[in-house]
């Protein structure tokens, strides 16, 4: 299995936007280069993260059918 660009470019995104609202307020004032690397380093542990989340999710309902045979909810009735 090979590694989809477009869904890592939107798992980038996304821990980017996690570290931006969360930590990069709080350091910006003493903003040096050894936070910047444990910036950098905590955005590809994330990105690695929600990509493997996306991957899982994403790969089982194509390899299962879940999207084919809409058996999303555990609730329906079956008539």
């Amino acid at each position: 299995m090979s590694i989809d660009p477009l869904r890592l470019a939107e798992a980038g995104v996304a821990a980017a936007l996690i570290l931006g609202t969360t930590t990069l307020p709080a350091a910006w004032n003493a903003l040096d280069p050894t936070i910047g690397m444990v910036l950098a380093t905590m955005w590809m542990i994330i990105t690695a993260g929600v990509y493997a989340l996306h991957a899982v999710t994403f790969d089982y309902f194509r390899l299962t059918g879940q999207q084919r045979r809409r058996n999303f909810s555990l609730t329906r009735s079956r008539r």
